[in-house]
């Protein structure tokens, strides 16, 4: 069985993965809604820009409550980082275009829900294995 620092560590990493992932939603959220609702934008044109923003929020507050980094944020560093995300963005963008086209009427931001979820465990893994691992 884990000792309590044990415990308090991995809960606060997995705590710090769900508020950036949570903030990362929501940024996604309200970025395509001002973008689809506001502007007339077309759901699937909107929802790479949206995923794009998001993706900005989830690598600083990832690399700050999830992983710390010791130092600044670095340029490589995001491209790694936003190149793997990409991969399970696109996931996420085919299971967003997927379930539009499947069901056209049902309300978008409940699609991008599903999708972020069906996208969380990939994108965890790639950070944890890759972007953010322990050198």
């Amino acid at each position: 069985m884990p000792d309590t620092a044990t415990v308090r560590a991995r809960i606060k990493h997995f705590g710090g993965f769900l508020l950036a992932g949570s903030l990362a939603f929501v940024t996604d959220v309200g970025v395509f809604q001002l973008l689809h609702a506001g502007l007339t934008i077309a759901p699937l044109i909107a929802r790479p820009l949206s995923i794009s923003v998001a993706m900005v929020v989830s690598w600083a507050l990832n690399r700050t409550l999830t992983f710390p980094v010791a130092g600044p944020p670095r340029l490589s560093e995001f491209l790694h980082f936003a190149a793997l995300a990409w991969v399970a963005a696109a996931f996420n963008y085919a299971v967003f275009a997927g379930v539009l086209w499947l069901y056209p009427a049902i309300w978008p931001p409940l699609v991008i829900f599903i999708a972020s979820l069906a996208a969380m465990v990939l994108a965890y893994l790639n950070m944890r294995f890759s972007v953010f691992r322990a050198r």
